[in-house]
């Protein structure tokens, strides 16, 4: 059974019993202010689980691509990639622990067809403090399971993970009880931290143990939590059992709710009894075509090999979600995936273009599963090809630059310097200096690491509150800003044309951002009357509300929505103004003021401050109350 094979066994399943088959939500998230990209498959789901109901109803499941960029420098090893998918179930007050563990087990079991004798789970031990009990619940359900089977299921309480370093593994157990650090889900951490209001509850996650010798560089002893390598999380149940109601006391929720997600190339990975996920279905064409291109084997060229396998298929998909590679946000992050595998290209000698050789593999291993991915096909290797062009001219530039240094020799900042602003990898650096018969200080790598771990340092605080669709909060003043961006966007297509489309936006609490497609500058007297337009809407005091449609319906009745965002069923569309007579109407999360005239509180007008180009084809207006 291959990874794509999985990915289809497990929505059957599930559909089966009951399930709604949903459609995965884009790679970058719309209206989420804490995130640029969707990094789980809970996220899209997250309304739901807070009590908001689904049009598909209580039982749901699907299979989300998912994008983590903080894990952008641990690629390279056997088991973290940047992209990623999750295959998910959620049973929304529906059924429990016992019906969702006794299904991973047969999903796994019998569907899968992993070997039992390897997968051990974990369980939360409790705490007394809030007077939450040991889920003695969860493994009962697993070891009466294991029993049936004849495998052995003995019970450890471990409590942290550096007690589980200590303790290790004894002979016959199974089932693991860890604290909250592991084994409690909130949306932010453990039962201490969970933010008051919010529903939690344990969870149960589960291990594949592929028999890999211990590193003790981790902890003396292993045990399932271990990041030696030996065991790899492959899913993990999430019992939402409670709600937080003050700072030290936890309720029962009357309906509580299922969130189950497992990582598919994880569970690939294990079905192939190898730890490295590089050599599953949706990975080794990958492999493959790069040994072939380069004359090199993976063996000797496994890291190079990996950081490209992984970069592009997370770079194409965010093409095939409507992102483009540029200097911002999530397009600098596309940029930096894809400057990545070219710089490692080099590693393999493939100094010619090479991306319309691998994207193409990629495209073909998705395209019957996504049927976007067979839709833009075409253009997301014409977006891609033309950033690695980009890149090499950009090369040619930092060779130039590099010269110059080199006449009075190179420091490692300089080094930094050429990597960073000219994406000139090091290793290039040092052969070009070499050439030119200039001598790499002694401290220069240390000093090239400095500067690279400060650079990391500025990369995980620069996109604070800096997202697209999304606001930086829901303070007052971020949803006039919001009901400003619906209202001007509306004044951009009558004054520009129907060609504008949202390609990006940013609310904070001193201004909006736009960002659009339009092919050139737009003049003043263009941006005065768009000025007007949003200016008489507010004027107008148009009421604010939104209503449910099937997709397909929002969009026969001229609703908006962000270019290459993916919607489900149905989605909820914001309108501006009168049933009869809307003045705007667009496919939004909110939320939004209740009439437009509230943006005009204080006597405030709104006023447009900057217009300029974002990227190629792409405007950018700054607006403000004042």
């Amino acid at each position: 059974m291959n990874t794509q094979q999985i990915r289809g066994a497990y929505l059957q399943f599930f559909a089966d019993r009951g399930h709604e088959i949903i459609p995965r939500a884009s790679l970058m998230t719309v209206g989420d202010p804490t995130t640029l990209f969707t990094g789980s498959g809970m996220q899209p789901i997250i309304p739901y689980l807070l009590g908001e109901p689904h049009s598909r109803g209580v039982r749901l499941v699907d299979s989300q691509t998912c994008l983590r960029a903080q894990d952008i420098e641990d690629i390279g090893n056997n088991r973290h990639t940047t992209f990623f998918e999750m295959l998910g179930n959620w049973s929304l007050g529906d059924y429990f622990k016992e019906q969702q563990i006794e299904w991973m087990f047969e999903f796994l079991d019998e569907v899968v067809g992993l070997d039992m004798s390897r997968v051990y789970v974990t369980c939360y031990i409790g705490d007394e403090r809030y007077h939450i009990p040991k889920d003695t619940e969860a493994a009962d359900v697993w070891k009466r399971l294991y029993e049936a089977r004849g495998l052995s299921a003995g019970e450890a309480e471990i409590g942290s993970e550096d007690a589980g370093y200590e303790r290790g593994i004894y002979e016959g157990e199974r089932i693991f009880y860890y604290d909250g650090s592991k084994n409690w889900w909130s949306r932010n951490g453990g039962p201490e931290t969970t933010p008051i209001g919010d529903p939690c509850g344990p969870d149960s996650e589960m291990f594949y143990d592929f028999g890999t010798p211990h590193d003790t560089a981790f902890g003396a002893q292993c045990h399932p939590n271990c990041d030696c390598g030996r065991f790899m999380e492959i899913g993990n149940n999430v019992f939402m059992a409670y709600k937080k109601v003050t700072e030290g006391e936890f309720q029962l929720l009357e309906k509580p709710n299922i969130d189950h997600g497992s990582g598919l190339e994880r569970i690939a990975a294990a079905k192939l009894g190898d730890p490295d996920v590089f050599r599953i279905s949706l990975m080794w064409p990958i492999i493959e075509k790069l040994q072939d291109l380069s004359g090199k084997n993976y063996e000797s060229h496994t890291e190079s090999m990996r950081v490209i396998a992984d970069h592009l298929r997370a770079a194409t998909f965010l093409a095939v979600d409507g992102c483009v590679p540029s200097n911002k946000e999530q397009g600098y992050v596309m940029r930096r995936l894809v400057r990545r595998a070219i710089r490692y290209s080099f590693d393999l000698g493939i100094e010619q273009n090479f991306l319309q050789e691998i994207v193409p593999v990629i495209a073909d291993m998705y395209h019957d599963d996504f049927s976007e991915v067979a839709e833009r096909r075409d253009e997301v290797i014409k977006i891609l090809i033309k950033e690695e062009k980009a890149f090499r001219q950009t090369l040619r530039n930092g060779i130039k630059q590099m010269q110059k240094f080199a006449t009075d020799g190179l420091t490692g900042a300089e080094l930094f310097m050429l990597y960073d602003t000219y994406g000139f990898p090091v290793e290039l650096s040092a052969e070009e200096a070499y050439r030119c018969g200039v001598a790499l200080p002694d401290n220069w790598r240390e000093e090239f690491d400095t500067c690279m771990q400060a650079q990391r340092e500025r990369s995980r605080t620069a996109t604070k509150g800096d997202f697209k669709g999304g606001l930086e909060g829901h303070d007052d003043i971020h949803l006039k800003y919001h009901t400003a961006t619906h209202l001007m966007y509306k004044a951009l297509r009558m004054v520009l044309g129907d060609h504008v489309i949202q390609r990006g936006s940013n609310i904070t609490m001193e201004r909006l951002r736009f960002d659009f497609s339009h092919p050139e500058k737009v003049t003043r007297e263009q941006l005065d009357a768009v000025e007007q337009i949003v200016n008489d809407a507010i004027a107008a005091d148009y009421p604010m509300t939104w209503r449910e449609y099937p997709t397909n319906e929002a969009f026969d009745r001229g609703a908006l929505g962000a270019f290459g965002d993916k919607y489900g069923d149905t989605v909820k569309v914001y309108q501006a103004g009168p049933d009869d007579n809307p003045f705007s109407l667009e496919i939004c999360g909110g939320p939004h003021v209740t009439r437009t005239n509230q943006l005009a509180e204080g006597g405030k007008k709104f006023v447009i401050v900057k217009e300029e180009a974002s990227s190629a084809g792409i405007r950018r207006i700054k607006a403000v109350l004042r």
